[in-house]
């Protein structure tokens, strides 16, 4: 049987995702007080929305153990992106408060990915 199983398939979507996930949080990053804008970040989040989605849709064809490490990740970033977006979206970003809240929340996001999907084996 060539290809690829349906658990190598969800490996794969879960992995190319991770790295998606990682290229957003970088971006957001690379965000100052003078380049940030709203649509900027909201298309930074969305895409960070729609990679958790595909992780979570992948997660029924890994096995347990992956499974198990997958939802623990997926769950801890999840509640962080909820919570940065939540924050960011009620605030325009016109203003230095606003703009440090945007530092803050970009921070709080690396922070997030690296202990949540850096233990996950990509390789």
């Amino acid at each position: 049987a060539c290809g690829e199983s349906d658990e190598e398939k969800a490996q794969n979507k879960v992995c190319d995702a991770r790295a998606d996930i990682g290229k957003q949080v970088d971006e957001l990053k690379s965000l100052t007080p003078a380049t940030v804008t709203t649509d900027a970040v909201t298309q930074n989040l969305d895409a960070i929305k729609a990679d958790l989605e595909d992780i979570s849709d992948a997660q029924s064809d890994l096995s347990d153990d992956r499974r198990s490490e997958v939802e623990a990740a997926t769950n801890e970033f999840t509640s962080t992106v909820k919570n940065v977006a939540s924050d960011l979206g009620t605030t325009s970003l016109s203003g230095s408060d606003a703009k440090a809240r945007v530092v803050t929340g970009r921070q709080q996001l690396e922070a997030s990915y690296k202990k949540a999907f850096a233990p996950l084996d990509c390789s």
